[in-house]
């Protein structure tokens, strides 16, 4: 079963696609959070054969949610009753600066906010994390 994995931002959205067997995430793409956000993501879900779903939760070092955390939570709940596939959550911490971090060592650069597919690749190392446990 293939799994996608969502980096649920204010403006840009990073996207993850486990491989076959569910073990592991992989960049998919970023797409703009805009009015069409739900068709976008919907689609790939089908294109994909998409089974399951794993959203970043975002919260903050005490363990509250951050001000993005309630658009995310909307956005899941309505995704759900789009496609029928439950959302599990995955915490987001650090992601990004691992994520910007892994981008900088490869391309031998400094990490930066503005590097390229950052959101993408948080969206991945959310779905790696959570398909590394077991799930009852």
């Amino acid at each position: 079963m293939r799994y996608l994995g969502i980096d649920y931002g204010t403006k840009k959205v990073g996207l993850a696609l486990s491989d076959e067997a569910g073990t592991m995430g992989f960049p998919y793409g970023i797409v703009q959070n805009s009015d069409s956000l739900l068709e976008t993501v919907a689609g790939i879900i089908a294109q994909e054969g998409v089974g399951a779903i794993v959203m970043g939760e975002s919260r903050d070092f005490a363990g509250a949610e951050n001000p993005v955390a309630s658009h995310a939570r909307a956005f899941a709940q309505v995704l759900e009753k789009r496609t029928g596939i439950s959302v599990a959550y995955e915490s987001e911490i650090f992601t990004s600066a691992l994520a910007r971090r892994q981008y900088a060592r490869e391309e031998k650069s400094r990490a930066t906010k503005e590097m390229p597919h950052v959101d993408d690749s948080a969206a991945a190392i959310i779905l790696t994390d959570y398909l590394s446990r077991p799930h009852a």
